[in-house]
C-alpha cells in the first residue's frame, strides 16, 4: 500500500538515506522537511530529487504554523523524526542550539502531530505513526561490560544527549497522555557515504587523503558500537512500518571498535586504495589530542528486541562498511570538497562553551 511519508532532517546525513531508500525502493510519496542548516546538503538527495515521489519544503521544525500547515497540505501517514542538532563537539560550545531544536523543535512537532492526527477519520488514524529517533547516548556511559537495552535508565552526560533524553521523553508523554501514535528507536553510531565531515570516521578519510594530522582524542580508547547508515535505514522503516505504537527499539552494528581502531583500519584502506608517496603512511599522522570534555568510554547496544520481533540485524561488518564509505569519498570528490571549502574546513570543536 502507498503511503505518505514526511521526514524530518531529510537532508542530513541519515535522513537523506532515508529519503534515497524510500524514493528508490518504495511507491511512498515522500514529503523532505529541513531547515538547511550547515550539515544538511541538498546535494545528498540529487539522485532522487527529479521523481515525483519527492517533494521538499525549507522549514523549521520549531515554526508551529508552518509544521500545522504542511501536515494539513501534504497529510502523512508516517512522520520520521529526524531533524536534530547531532555533533556533540557542537553542543559542548553551544548548547542552546541544541536545547532550541532538539527539545522545543520536537515539542513543536509533537502538538503540530497530534492536532493533525486527533482532524483524521478512524481508518486513517489507525495508520498513523509518529515515529521519533533518539541515540544511545541518552544512557550514558557503560563500563567495559554489559550493553544498552531499551529499558537501560536515562544519564545524559552531555549537553546533546541531555536534549535528545529530553526529547524522548516529551514524545513518550505525547502518546500515554494524548494517545499520539508514537514509536522510537535509538541507534548507535552511524556512518557512511554523505556524512558530514566533521564527524569521526569522515574527517579522517578526508584527513588521511589530505595528508593533514589524523586528531584521536584522550588515548584513543573511547569504544563505540558502529552502525552502517544503510543497515540503519532499514530498521528505521521497518520500526515505523510494523513497530508496537509506545514501544522503543535499539538498533545497533553489534561493531564495537576503539575510536584508535577505527583510525587505524582507515588509514590501512587509504593507503590502499589511494596511495600517495609523499605522505607514505597514514597512520603516521595519528596524533593523539586533548580529550572531549566529558567523554563517555563506552557505548553498546542490546538489539535484540528488533532482531526478535521484526527480524531485523545489520549486514554489513565494520570491515565491510569501512571499506564502502573510504571508497564512497574517494569516489565523490565534488560533494565533500564544496563543504571542506566553505561551511567546514576541519577545525577542532567541542573545547568548551
Amino acid at each position: 500500500m502507498t503511503k505518505r511519508v514526511m521526514v524530518t532532517g531529510g537532508a542530513g546525513f541519515i535522513g537523506s538515506a532515508v529519503v534515497r531508500h524510500l524514493v528508490g525502493s518504495t511507491p511512498n510519496a515522500v514529503m523532505v522537511v529541513d531547515k538547511l542548516t550547515y550539515a544538511a546538503n541538498l546535494g545528498s538527495l540529487a539522485s532522487v530529487s527529479k521523481s515525483r515521489q519527492f517533494a521538499f519544503a525549507q522549514l523549521d521544525i520549531c515554526d508551529a504554523a508552518s509544521m500545522g500547515g504542511l501536515m494539513t497540505s501534504f497529510k502523512p501517514d508516517v512522520i520520521i523524526h529526524l531533524a536534530a542538532e547531532s555533533h556533540v563537539d557542537r553542543s559542548i560550545d553551544a548548547p542552546s542550539l541544541f536545547i532550541e531544536t532538539n527539545m522545543r523543535g520536537t515539542y513543536t512537532l509533537l502538538d503540530a502531530a497530534l492536532r493533525y492526527f486527533r482532524s483524521l477519520q478512524p481508518s486513517a488514524r489507525a495508520g498513523f505513526r509518529f515515529h521519533h529517533i533518539s541515540t544511545d547516548e541518552v544512557f550514558g556511559s557503560l563500563d567495559p561490560e554489559g550493553l544498552f537495552h531499551e529499558e537501560s535508565p536515562y544519564q545524559p552526560n552531555s549537553p546533546y544527549a541531555a536534549s535528545k533524553a529530553g526529547a524522548d521523553h516529551l514524545v513518550r508523554a505525547w502518546h500515554h497522555t494524548f494517545g499520539l501514535p508514537v514509536v522510537l528507536s535509538s541507534c548507535s553510531n552511524n556512518y557512511g557515504p554523505y556524512q558530514f565531515p566533521e564527524k569521526l570516521i569522515p574527517l579522517t578519510i578526508l584527513n588521511g587523503l589530505e595528508g593533514k594530522r589524523l586528531p584521536v582524542y584522550g588515548n584513543g580508547r573511547n569504544v563505540r558500537d558502529w552502525l552502517y547508515v544503510d543497515d540503519h535505514v532499514e530498521a528505521l522503516l521497518l520500526v515505523a512500518e510494523r513497530g508496537v505504537t509506545g514501544r522503543s527499539y535499539n538498533v545497533g552494528g553489534s561493531n564495537e571498535w576503539t575510536n584508535l581502531a577505527v583510525v587505524k583500519a582507515i588509514c590501512a584502506l587509504l593507503d590502499e586504495l589511494a596511495p600517495d608517496p609523499a605522505i607514505r603512511r597514514r597512520e603516521r599522522l595519528i596524533e593523539f589530542v586533548a580529550d572531549r570534555p566529558g567523554h563517555d568510554q563506552r557505548y553498546a547496544i542490546d538489539a535484540r528486541r528488533i532482531t526478535n520481533e521484526l527480524g531485523w540485524r545489520a549486514r554489513e561488518t565494520m570491515e565491510s562498511g569501512l571499506r564502502k564509505t573510504v571508497q564512497w569519498y574517494l569516489d565523490n570528490r565534488p560533494w565533500w570538497e564544496r563543504i571542506r571549502s566553505g561551511v567546514y574546513r576541519g577545525e577542532r570543536l567541542g573545547v568548551g562553551a
